[in-house]
């Protein structure tokens, strides 16, 4: 970057300047990246349990989407794809299973269709975010609920036609998508709301209130 300013005439002072603010903007961003990991991580940890759903309530898909929004698509979809990885290694990543032993086999759960969704619901949402859909709390409510449409056909999918949890398409539904519909839209109003917050904390000022 220092070597084009250069060649266009631009004092070395004011090209000293700019580089100094593009690399911690850089370092920031992939903290970030790093910070939306372990928040993923932490608050799969953090779930309850209803007697009538293998699947647990979680705040774990609102901070997937806000990755996407905070992060933009290609960092975004990232983030989630190391979060799958750590997990899959064996990390403490996942929800605890009494049935499932650590790592790869938690793919084969009740939940595993979400979570195999995260990295492309991210993606969906960054993309959706870069292309204008943060300017405004009804679009970024908007491009977060195409992400979070395509977690729970995910999740749906996986209850319907997995080897490991075959049932009817109604009694998927029931399982992974009515008991969770409402409180999600709820936190994604909640999401859309502290999107520019998050934003700005990041050096990113293009979303308005």
């Amino acid at each position: 970057m220092s070597n084009i300013l250069t060649r266009m005439d631009i004092p070395r002072a004011m090209v000293t300047n700019i580089t100094a603010v593009h690399q911690p903007i850089t370092a920031i961003r992939w903290a970030t990246v790093f910070l939306f990991v372990a928040l993923t991580a932490a608050t799969s940890q953090i779930s309850l349990p209803l007697p009538f759903t293998p699947v647990p309530m979680t705040i774990q898909p609102m901070i997937v989407l806000l990755s996407g929004a905070v992060l933009g698509a290609r960092l975004g979809a990232s983030c989630q794809l190391l979060y799958l990885a750590i997990g899959i290694a064996g990390l403490p990543a996942f929800a605890a299973s009494p049935l499932l032993v650590p790592g790869l086999g938690r793919l084969l759960g009740p939940t595993a269709g979400y979570l195999m969704s995260y990295p492309i619901a991210a993606l969906a949402v960054g993309a959706l975010v870069e292309r204008g859909f943060n300017q405004y709390f009804l679009t970024r409510f908007i491009s977060m609920g195409v992400g979070l449409c395509l977690i729970f056909a995910g999740g749906v999918t996986w209850l319907t036609w997995s080897p490991w949890t075959q049932m009817s398409f109604g009694t998927a539904l029931g399982f992974g998508f009515y008991p969770f519909v409402l409180v999600d839209l709820i936190k994604l109003g909640f999401a859309a709301a502290i999107l520019p917050v998050l934003t700005r904390m990041i050096g990113n000022s293009s979303v308005r209130r």
